[in-house]
């Protein structure tokens, strides 16, 4: 047997005192020495560590020793680190050497080490070397983890693999290093710290270390960053190494049904391929279909429709659907028309985009019949998918010009490729094995009683789901094991925009088939998109399906579970498949074109292919089972495991005829070579009598209390034990463990951090870089581990693919790790935490295997045979590995599991409750590694097997374990107080209590009456705990404690509220009670409630050992001798030795405990103000109104009572302001108790009736905090001047600096000085070339729309600068993180100072964005005529300026129990109210200067100079812009908007305005009310859709507290102008003049001020801003003002030292419509703004006018001169020559309707065409929007007209006119006229390129040019789809305004007035059968005179020569007759 054992004998030279502890590490598995005690210079260890070995010693292995300065409270401080390569004793086999450590630096230090090292190579003796093992003492052989198995895991030893493998993979490259230190410094690296989960093979000592499971860390890593702190559930705080961390959250949530509304908005569609087609687009989203209407005759239809989709279904099945967008060409109604093209994408892409949402993006159609066809048109659309809760911000609708980049738009997710190709999906179906029978028993008798056979009961087959399309394999007839070899092959495009592939195993049944199982194929987790990446492929790998129980019923329960919806609570079956995917070549003539599913054979695979079959065992240990629910308690109850079909009752599998073969198959190959082997263990016949035991016996359970029982477990544990058989697929898991072991480490590290930074703690960037280091070391370790490229059987593709990509993302995220943990800075620590958290994200990614291996194993909880609750365990969390990395981090450890009700039994308070909590030891590996399996146990048990065994089977597992080791304890929970827990009551209070439970005891606290933040302090004692195995294990493992709260009813039991764990701390008897562990410190813990939170719980818990008698344990020991169990008593000596108990002091309390004062918080004592302002809005109590309400507020047991309000209804403020109460807080801000609000209504007769309650969690932010005194003092620092200068209108953003009290900083702030007319005329000089400039802006064409639309693209910049310096920053930290790892820091210091530009600009730009434009992007663009602009929000104002709530806090009054639904999102139907008021708290006492103020009202504390609250009345005015996506009320799709105002009993209806069939309605509105503040304050702006029969629907709502706005500093009531004018557009809206209004600020505010001086400056408190002094009035002469100043000083007020801050500038702000039946989501958004003015002052001028732009009537002349080139379609009848009829035909508007044709130039032999003809389109449009207005009904039966919006685009076609048939089109332009190429000079010039480059040309815009004349190109497309040049016109385009079109009217075509003359056309254009005679003439003299002249002569000449032969014999005859 080969072994290494290293003596370490001493450590020396060490520096202080202290207790030292040392650990050796080899071949990745360290043990650790014993604590050596109290040494000063030298530590003698003098121990033995050995590890038996499995493979030859290499000779660059390396040994590492680690020298520790013990710490039983923080981390151990690492001394220094020994390495040592083992070449020397590979070779010689013995060594002794004494050699110095190196520190982590790297550096030589002076302790030194000194060790004996032997090596025993195979050709040992076999036995243990001299005995050295017997003086170890017995306690320790936890120590020892023999490595029996192959260190190549999964390769048996005779498989000849080379010797030098080792399991670290260590690094052959310093083969001859020779000194020890020298290979040390450069194997730091490698090194790793030690996984948090230990294994058992470690002292415990070591576990309590900072209680943090930092374990000993590597060297350079023992920085302060890795002392961790203890975490919000204390749980996390889990030190454990045989024990793992529950799970906290119970509810299943995928399975419940959410609300989804999915919108769709259809613009436009562009370059649709086809002639003169009527394209229609089909929105499909799953089953429902909705349709646009119908264009006719253009392929470039404009629609801008808008489609909802309701949904409410699973989250799962949601974004499964697809959304289908289709263009088709539709004729009429009778056809259903042909369709151009699809575009297919599953909902799930688009709601895992940014916002859930593309906004104008372009979706490319492609033909599904024809893959070969390219791209066939694009579709302009915005597709959004809302969820319950989510926020959708749209982003602001304007111009759209940008977008016209079809290219760069495309409705894609990022990173896939633009041009997407066509691919094959190949599903392969091999086989599937263990399915469920589908028929009853009854069924299967009558079966076998007609046909005489008993066949298996079920006919399944496979059904693959993609991308909207199916496939099914055939039919395998009555067959548990069929077998298919069939492959479903679907066509798509690559990469495919939908996620999942659902293959679903399916029964056929005559009536219904049904699902057996389905699972679903993620592609993403399939394939790798990178650069080193891989296409789809899995398997052959088989896939587990879960789902309902294997019983068989008619009507299952779970049926859905077996569709794949929610967690499945059994095994069904197992299918193997594989997917492949190939690129098509669609070039190539073979390529199928078309896309239809189909499905062929294939050939069969063998049966290694998915690995070679092994025997697996599994193995569970039942240690405790409490919290049986008490509906189950009266019967015996058992608990079954199993594994796939294993151990399962019903059908289960012991071991089937089919893996006896297998297994015979494999024994031939597994040859039996363990290592070691103690006994004839593995001999095969006594293996075949090993049965499964899979069940626990039945037991009748005991009760706990009146919920809950238990079972009597007590030291008799019952084990299960279940073989299998699986393919041998480990590796996969270990992979997924190890990723999951660091994802674990580093989302507990994240946590902490999150933690820190929550609590305010010192150094959360220490504690992150510490995270992050650990993450890379992690990650390193991990790429050295993965790498054991082990060829096993059925190692697929992507098994091989997969671990590359994981080992390059893993490198790399170390990298970035490193990277990240040198930037981590006290300011920058958020930042990180979030690119911290994608890490976590990735890697969770990364560790789940797409491929399963062996299935999970389930626990059932059964009772009277029928399977109550369950649990599901992943079976990667318990399998063992020989490498403590690899191993799951459940295997071999005691498991908290709790058991859950199935299905959707489960779902909502059923799933709350706990069913079961079990203590369960699993184990699971393979079968010739067992002999491990008990290790992780608790020490102290005897086995005791099943009876029937022999003597001789040592080898078989126990049925019993019974513990003879018990400790006895006394649990203390000390449970102070809970908040914001869940109101569980009508009153919307709870009357709670909590229940502790640990082990088989539980205690109550008592009720504490209608709260919800009870503060009990009560401290619960629980004797005589008696907890099973050794002491010191059970110090670092307690179980844990459950605590759960409930509210308690009169009648009826107990309500659950929520449940949370805790882990006590642990005193053994043999400790001190003292710091630094003791007193405990209080937690908090989180409480949940399914897997919402519902509050927390602030308490402490110890577990105190009782010691035992000495003379007890005398007698116990000699039983022990007589081999008797001992039996110890607790004596009475035990108990007083534990710290004593206070008794209760509270007389009142009874026998009740209160929290010991060590452990209670530090008080102090406060003050606490109460600013009592008024009650709003409060609902009926009991039917009855609130007439006399009070306001009651608690603390901590005091409080304070407000004045009572007499009369609700008349005045609901309070008369008397501020109250105050004192009262004893904790010091630590963090253990303030909550702060309780509760409005009582005082009835007759003394009765008090609840209204509402609100707690105050957190009383934080009312904590007063002394001005700063270096501030106050501002006199001294001299005058800061603001400088403020009047720039160029282009750059209109320059840097704000903020300025430092103390500075003489000179702030520029840039002017919007009006400038002159005439200096404009100065700055635009015509361009040469004679290309006019944008014509200038005049003032009187200005008015608040130009403002508006300005300010809009102003809003759009902003946004655009912000992402682009948001990109930019990102951009350089990546290349930073570059530079860095490549170690380059030339460029550095330039990058990182223009990154803080970069920053600042961000801020600044959300800073300024009233300041015009943001410079950014607008040097390219042309200087913008200066329009004054307001400030448009694209949210609500109250988020720009925190709610409003400077002073006054508005505070919901909740009563009524709270909804479950998810994440209390029904909150607002319990609001019944709300208290409006404030608080302030600060210690007593405080200091003087603040009441010796001057003007200080004592009465008034510290609510200074707020207003008083008597009524007042105020003009509330209501400016309603737009509305935008409102969401569709009628059937059409459409709405018919109206605004209706509501401000407490006014209510304005604008119903006669309702306008028409408009989802994007422009109302420009502004409306009156009168209001008397505080009784009408909540303003309710509504938008109903107007009905013709029927009542309005409601389409959505907002509501604006007005009181809060007119009340605050930030002065809301009349936003500020960016300038001052007296006229014009831009009218000052407020009665009050600037100048007044600061004069008033200046006066509350106590400031020395306004002082205006000299040269247009004013100065105010010590800050001096500089402006014009001079205004315009309407006549065009100049006064001189101050108002300028004045508004220049509110525009910067948030510079006034103290009282400074934003002044709410003129706005328009964008808010969301909401409507009460559809919480949570947004129904559209309205944009609007509100003025309020008091009535005591002097009345405002009249409303701005806001009303719509009326569109200006327009008249376009186009003229067709002449066309050329134009393709000839027609063959002429009679000479089959070429030539075309060509007519042109032109419209303007959307439709077709106003098309108007030239007449037709008949014959036109070259393509030339003279028409002189003109077109009149009159229209009308809106200059701002850049759109036609046509009102038109929509069809007859429409009631009224509807308003369409469509943009200016001219379109010309030239045609070519038939008579008998339907014309045919030769080509089309399409002109927008406000940008469309310049036509060309001359026919020549006009080219195809005019259309191809649009882009690139000069545009020009018919509106400013008016006249244009030129030449344009007609195009087509041919069949391949290339745009071809079909011909040329000539036109002239003239545009009149309809006043210049009176005065000089023309005629249409060439009639009067102004008529063209007549075309010069040559003679042949005419028709035939007109004119027949001049046809004649034509084919006679023109064309054909030659070929009749050349007839003629033949004619002639063939005459003479017919007359010749004819007269020619008669005269031969009468020659030669001589007559």
């Amino acid at each position: 047997m080969m072994s290494l054992e290293v003596h370490l004998k001493t450590v020396a030279y060490l520096r202080g005192k202290g207790d030292r502890i040392a650990k050796v590490t080899f071949r990745g598995l360290p043990l650790y020495s014993r604590v050596a005690e109290n040494c000063e210079e030298v530590a003698h260890f003098n121990e033995t560590f050995r590890w038996p070995i499995g493979s030859r010693l290499d000779e660059n292995e390396m040994l590492e020793i680690q020298v520790y300065n013990y710490s039983k409270v923080f981390s151990n401080r690492l001394v220094g680190t020994f390495c040592m390569v083992l070449q020397k004793v590979a070779e010689e086999g013995h060594l002794e050497l004494t050699d110095t450590l190196i520190d982590d630096n790297n550096t030589s230090i002076k302790t030194s080490v000194t060790i004996d090292i032997r090596y025993q190579p195979m050709n040992g003796t076999g036995m243990w070397g001299d005995g050295e093992f017997l003086d170890v003492p017995d306690d320790r052989d936890g120590m020892f983890a023999f490595e029996t198995d192959s260190l190549l895991s999964g390769q048996s030893h005779g498989s000849g693999t080379s010797p030098g493998r080792s399991l670290q993979g260590s690094i052959p490259t310093f083969r001859k290093a020779g000194r020890g230190v020298f290979s040390a410094m450069k194997l730091g690296k490698t090194k790793t710290s030690k996984d948090d989960h230990k294994r058992g093979d470690e002292p415990a000592v070591l576990e309590m270390e900072d209680l943090d499971k930092k374990a000993m860390r590597l060297a350079g890593m023992l920085e302060p960053d890795t002392i961790s702190l203890a975490s919000v559930t204390a749980v996390t705080t889990n030190v454990s190494n045989k024990r793992s961390k529950p799970d906290i959250k119970m509810e299943p949530s995928s399975g419940r049904p959410v609300d989804y509304q999915i919108s769709i908005t259809v613009i436009e569609a562009r370059q649709l391929i086809g002639l003169n087609m009527d394209p229609v687009v089909c929105v499909e989203v799953g089953d429902d279909k909705k349709y646009t209407s119908m264009k006719e005759s253009t392929n470039c239809p404009y629609y801008n429709e808008y489609f909802v989709f309701d949904f409410h279904v699973p989250p799962d099945v949601m974004f499964d659907k697809i959304i289908k967008l289709s263009v088709i060409h539709s004729k009429n109604l009778l056809r259903s028309g042909t369709l151009v093209g699809t575009f297919k994408m599953d909902v799930g892409t688009v709601y895992s985009q940014p916002e859930h949402q593309f906004h104008h993006k372009w979706a490319i159609m492609s033909d599904p019949d024809d893959i070969t066809a390219g791209c066939k048109g694009y579709v302009k659309c915005d597709i959004a998918v809302v969820g319950k809760g989510d926020n959708i911000k749209t982003p602001h609708k304007a111009n759209e010009t940008d977008e016209d980049d079809i290219e760069g738009n495309l409705l894609l997710p990022e990173g896939i490729p633009a041009e997407r190709q066509w691919a094959r999906f190949y599903v392969k179906i091999h086989r599937a094995e263990g399915l469920p029978k589908m028929n009853t028993s009854i069924m299967a008798n009558v079966k076998k009683a007609f046909i005489g056979e008993n066949r298996d009961l079920v006919d399944p087959y496979v059904q693959v789901q993609f991308s909207g399309q199916k496939g099914k394999t055939s039919v395998q007839k009555s067959s548990y094991e069929p077998i298919w070899n069939e492959q479903v092959i679907f066509t798509e495009l690559f990469p495919p925009l939908c996620k999942r592939i659902k293959v679903q195993i399916r029964d056929s049944d005559k009536v219904n088939d049904v699902a057996i199982g389905t699972h679903f194929i993620d592609l993403r987790k399939i394939s790798n998109d990178g650069d080193k990446g891989f296409l789809p492929t899995l398997g052959p790998a088989w896939v587990n399906m879960y789902g309902s129980t294997r019983q068989y019923t008619l009507m299952d329960e779970h049926q859905d579970l077996n569709d794949g919806l929610g967690e499945g609570v059994s095994f069904r079956a197992r299918l193997l498949i594989s997917v492949a995917v190939e690129i098509l070549d669609t070039t190539s003539p073979e390529v199928i074109s078309s896309t239809e599913v189909q499905v062929e054979p294939v050939s069969n695979i063998s049966e290694s292919a998915t690995g070679k079959v092994e025997e697996f065992f599994l193995f569970g240990s039942f240690l405790e089972a409490t919290m049986i629910d008490r509906k189950i308690g009266d019967k015996p109850i058992s608990f079954e495991i199993t594994i796939g079909n294993y151990g399962n009752q019903i059908d289960g599998v012991s071991k089937s005829s089919s893996v006896k073969k297998k297994k015979k198959e494999g024994e031939n190959e597994e040859e039996e070579n363990e290592l070691i082997q103690n006994s004839s263990e593995d001999e095969a016949d006594e293996e075949a009598d090993l049965t499964s035991v899979s069940s626990t016996p039945p037991m009748k359970p005991f009760i706990t209390d009146r919920n809950y029982f238990h079972l009597p477990y007590f030291e008799k544990k019952p084990c299960v034990y279940i073989k299998s058989w699986w393919q041998d697929q480990r590796r996969r898991l270990y992979n997924s463990n190890m990723m999951d072991k660091i994802a674990d480490k580093l989302e507990e590290g994240l946590n902490d951090v999150q933690e820190i930074i929550k609590t305010e703690k010192a150094f959360p960037e220490r504690r992150l870089r510490g995270v992050l280091e650990e993450l890379s070391v992690g990650c390193s370790r991990y790429v050295t581990l993965a790498n054991k490229d082990v060829n096993l059987a059925g190692r697929t593709k992507l098994d091989r693919e997969r671990l590359k990509s994981c080992m390059r993302e893993m490198d790399s995220m170390g990298q970035q790790a490193r990277q990240i943990r040198t930037q981590v800075k006290k300011n920058t620590v958020k930042d990180k935490l979030k690119l911290a958290q994608n890490f976590l994200q990735r890697l969770r990614f990364l560790a789940d295997e797409p491929q399963h291996s062996i299935p999970d194993i389930f626990v059932w909880m059964m009772s009277n045979n029928k399977r109550i609750a369950y649990a599901r365990i992943p079976s990667k969390d318990i399998l063992y590995s020989t490498v403590d990395e690899e191993t799951g981090k459940d295997c071999g450890k005691v498991k908290a599991v709790f058991l859950k009700l199935p299905g959707k039994k489960g779902f909502g308070p059923a799933g709350w409750t706990v069913q079961a909590k079990l203590e369960l030891y699993l184990w699971l590996g393979l079968n010739k590694n067992r002999k491990d399996f008990l290790n992780g146990l608790p020490n102290g048990f005897e086995e005791i097997k099943a009876t029937k065994t022999g003597p001789g089977l040592q080898s078989v597992p126990p049925v019993t374990l019974i513990y003879n080791m018990k400790q006895v304890f006394q649990l203390r929970a000390h449970l102070y107080q809970a908040r914001s827990l869940f109101a569980a009551d009508n009153s919307g209070l709870s009357d709670p209590f909590a229940r502790v439970f640990f082990s088989a005891q539980s205690q109550l606290t008592e009720v504490l009456n209608e709260t919800l933040c009870p503060t009990w302090d009560q401290l619960l004692v629980f004797d005589d705990v008696e907890l099973f195995g050794e002491a010191t294990e059970l110090r670092d493992d307690p179980p844990i404690i459950v605590v759960e709260f409930y509210d308690q009813d009169t009648v009826g039991k107990a309500e659950f509220i929520g449940r949370t764990f805790a882990k006590p701390t642990i005193k053994m008897c043999d400790e001190p009670y003292g710091p630094p562990r003791f007193p405990p410190q209080l937690e908090y813990y989180q409480i949940y409630r399914g897997n919402s939170s519902a509050g927390e719980l602030l308490a402490a818990f110890e577990l105190l050992q009782i010691p035992f008698d000495a003379e007890e344990i005398r007698r116990a020991l000699i039983a022990v001798h007589d081999f008797a169990v001992p039996q110890i008593k607790v004596g009475q000596g035990g108990r007083n030795e534990l710290p004593p108990l206070e008794g209760p002091t509270d007389s009142e309390r009874g026998p009740i405990l209160p929290v010991p004062l060590g452990i209670r918080p530090v008080l102090s004592r406060y003050r606490i103000e109460v600013l009592f302002w008024g009650l709003r809005d409060l609902k009926r109590v009991n039917l009855a109104q609130v007439d006399r309400p009070r306001v009651d507020i608690e603390c901590a047991g005091r409080g304070v009572q407000s004045a009572l309000i007499q009369n609700y209804k008349k005045n609901p403020n309070f008369s008397t302001l501020v109250k105050w109460f004192e009262v004893d807080l904790p010091e630590n801000e963090l253990l303030h108790p909550p702060l309780n609000i509760r409005v009582v209504d005082c009835r007759a007769f003394g009765r008090y009736i609840l209204v509402g309650s609100h707690a105050v969690s957190t009383l934080r932010r009312f904590i007063y905090s002394p001005p700063d005194k270096s501030c106050t003092n501002w006199a001294s620092a001299g005058d800061i001047t603001v400088n403020l200068e009047a720039e160029s209108p282009v750059r209109k953003m320059d840097t704000v600096v903020k300025l430092d009290p103390m500075s003489d900083a000179v702030v520029k702030v840039d002017m919007n000085e009006e400038e002159s007319d005439k200096e404009k005329k100065k700055k635009k000089k015509k361009k040469k070339g004679g290309v006019e400039e944008d014509e200038e802006t005049d003032e009187r064409a200005l008015d608040w729309w130009s403002k508006y639309f300005a300010s809009i693209e102003t809003l759009k910049e902003n946004l655009r600068a912000q992402e682009a310096a948001q990109a930019e920053a990102e951009e350089r930290e990546e290349l930073e993180m570059a530079t860095e790892t490549a170690d380059i820091r030339a460029d550095d210091l330039h990058l990182k100072g223009s990154r803080i530009k970069e920053r600042y600009k961000e801020k600044k730009i959300s800073k300024d964005k009233k300041k015009s434009h943001a410079g950014d992007g607008l040097e390219k663009l042309p200087p913008k005529a200066r329009v004054d602009e307001l400030v448009v929000y694209n949210k609500e104002l109250e988020n720009e300026y925190g709610n409003f709530e400077d002073w006054l806090h508005t505070f919901n009054l909740y009563r009524g129990k709270a909804g479950d639904d998810d994440e209390h999102a029904l909150d607002d139907d319990r609001i019944v109210g709300r208290f409006k008021g404030s608080l302030c708290m600060y210690k007593v006492p405080l200091s003087q200067e603040i009441t010796r103020e001057a003007g200080y009202d004592p009465n008034m504390g510290m609510f200074q100079s707020i207003p008083h609250n008597d009524p007042i009345r105020v003009l509330v005015r209501v400016y309603v812009v737009r509305a935008t996506d409102l969401h569709p009320a009628d059937i059409n799709g459409k709405a018919d908007p109206y605004i209706v105002i509501k401000l407490g009993k006014s209510e304005i209806k604008d119903k006669e305005n309702y306008i028409s069939k408009q989802l994007n309605p422009v109302f420009g509105k502004s409306f009156d009310i009168e209001a008397t503040f505080p009784m009408e304050s909540m303003l309710t702006v509504s938008v109903y859709d107007w009905d013709l029969v029927g009542t309005d629907d409601l389409i959505g709502e907002t509501k604006i507290d007005l009181e809060n706005r007119f009340y605050s500093k930030y002065r809301a009531t009349c936003g500020i102008a960016a300038n001052y004018s007296v006229h014009g557009y831009n009218i000052w809206r407020d009665p009050m003049k600037p100048s007044q209004i600061l004069a008033k600020l200046c006066k509350e505010g106590k400031i020395d001020g306004p002082h205006y001086g000299p040269g247009g400056k004013v100065k105010v408190a010590n800050r001096v801003f500089s402006g014009p002094t001079e205004i315009e009035d309407e006549n065009g002469l100049k006064k001189q003002t101050e108002e300028h100043l004045a508004l220049i000083v509110l525009n910067h007020w948030e510079e006034i030292p103290r009282v400074g801050c934003r002044l709410v500038p003129e706005h328009v702000e964008t808010r969301p419509l909401l409507n009460p039946d559809k919480p949570g989501i947004e129904q559209g958004r309205i944009e609007m703004w509100v003025d309020m003015f008091p009535m005591d002052v002097p009345a405002p001028g009249p409303a701005i006018d806001i009303s719509p732009r009326k569109p200006k009537r327009y008249e376009l002349r186009v003229i067709i001169w002449n066309t050329d080139e134009v393709i000839l379609e027609d063959d002429d009848y009679f000479t089959g020559e070429k030539s075309s009829d060509i007519f042109v035909r032109g419209w303007l508007k959307g439709q077709q309707e106003d098309k108007q044709d030239t007449d037709v130039h008949y014959h036109s032999l070259t393509g030339e065409g003279n028409f002189n003809w003109r077109f009149v389109f009159p229209f009308d449009y809106l200059m701002a929007e850049e759109k036609i207005v046509i009102s038109k009904k929509e069809s007859m039966f429409s009631w009224d007209e509807t308003e369409y919006k469509i943009p200016p685009r001219l379109t010309l076609q030239v045609w070519d006119a038939d008579h008998f048939s339907a014309d045919d089109f030769l080509g089309a332009i399409e002109l927008d006229l406000n940008r469309f190429p310049r036509g060309a000079k001359t026919a020549k010039q006009c080219t195809l390129n005019m259309i191809r480059t649009e882009q690139e040309l000069p545009t020009i815009s018919i509106f400013k040019q008016k006249r244009v004349k030129g030449w344009w190109p007609f195009v087509a497309r041919d069949e391949n789809d290339e745009m071809e040049l079909t011909g040329k016109v000539e036109a002239e385009l003239h545009l009149v305004t309809a006043e210049e079109a009176e005065k000089s009217p023309v005629g249409l075509g060439r009639n009067e007035p102004d008529p063209l003359e007549k075309p010069n056309r040559p003679d042949t254009t005419f028709l035939w059968f007109l004119s027949p005679l001049k046809a004649i003439r034509y084919l006679v003299c023109n064309r054909y005179k030659w070929l009749i002249i050349k007839v003629v002569l033949a004619m002639l000449l063939l005459i003479m020569i017919g007359l010749f032969l004819y007269s020619m014999p008669g005269y031969l005859v009468k020659k030669l007759l001589g007559a």
